[in-house]
């Protein structure tokens, strides 16, 4: 059985509450006609099991089964 290899995100850590890590992922798209480079950004709510992590690290994360309603990613580093 071969495994199954998840997407590692990364991104800067913007609000913290308890075990919940808000992340913005920040990603640079150019436009297809206009060939402008602009900047698009996403949130991801991400689980983490320790405190170490502070608003402004940038932190790497990977999917795993739904945690809750919005969590469906864990904190590698």
């Amino acid at each position: 059985m071969e495994a199954t290899v998840m997407q590692k995100f990364s991104g800067t850590i913007i609000r913290k509450n308890g075990s919940t890590l808000v992340v913005e992922v920040v990603t640079y798209k150019t436009h297809p006609k206009y060939l402008k480079k602009y900047r698009s950004s996403k949130k991801y709510h991400v689980h983490t099991d320790s405190d170490a992590q502070n608003v402004g690290d940038v932190v790497e994360f990977v999917g795993c089964r739904p945690i809750s309603k919005t969590k469906k990613f864990k904190v590698v580093e």
